[in-house]
């Protein structure tokens, strides 16, 4: 059985944030290697409109989210840490604070969820910039724009070189981390250059 027949089962067949029956897409739940979490576990159907609007936080609309009053008692963890971040990104319309007050987590379930940030006011948000200025974030890949040493071995990665699944350094804006081959590095962002989103 496929992933996304898994999740139209568990759910349903409807977004498990909003309960829409339109236009459903896997979602996974970023960032994949920080938290261990893969396929059912890690992932959740949404709806378009939820999807767009979890990636692109300027166009939010705070009403549609009234619906996390339910979801954010769902079973599923994916379900509750997402539902955690929203309610985290919209906490300054009131209701949402509200219903954050309310709301459980296990200890692995909210360091995950803190993942994204969206707990965190502008002033104390570390950003991510590519070459470019382009934000990064967990999970995007990137290319190196130039060969790199790596410290502490022989190899070095090539220019052109894909760094998907990235994780971010919650505490330089200038180090991010990722894979080349089987070897997890450190990478400064001055190197590498953002990967367009598939469509």
């Amino acid at each position: 059985m496929s992933l996304q027949q898994d999740l139209e089962n568990r759910s349903g067949n409807q977004c498990e944030l909003c309960s829409s029956k339109k236009k459903l897409f896997v979602y996974e739940v970023k960032p994949t290697i920080a938290s261990n979490r893969s396929g059912v576990d890690g992932s959740l159907l949404a709806c378009e409109t939820c999807i767009t609007q979890i990636d692109h936080p300027e166009i939010t609309e705070a009403n549609h989210w009234r619906c996390l009053n339910d979801s954010m008692w769902s079973e599923h963890s994916a379900v509750k840490v997402v539902a955690w971040r929203l309610l985290s990104r919209l906490r300054n319309e009131g209701w949402p604070k509200d219903l954050l007050d309310m709301m459980y987590l296990e200890d692995d379930d909210l360091r995950f969820a803190k993942e994204s940030g969206d707990h965190l006011d502008d002033s104390e948000r570390i950003i991510h910039r590519d070459v470019n200025g382009a934000i990064l974030q967990a999970g995007d890949a990137v290319v190196l724009i130039k060969d790199l040493k790596v410290k502490g071995s022989s190899m070095v990665a090539k220019q052109g070189t894909a760094v998907r699944r990235i994780l971010l350094d919650h505490e330089n804006a200038k180090f991010i981390e990722g894979k080349i081959g089987p070897t997890q590095i450190v990478i400064i962002t001055d190197y590498v250059k953002k990967m367009p989103e598939k469509e």
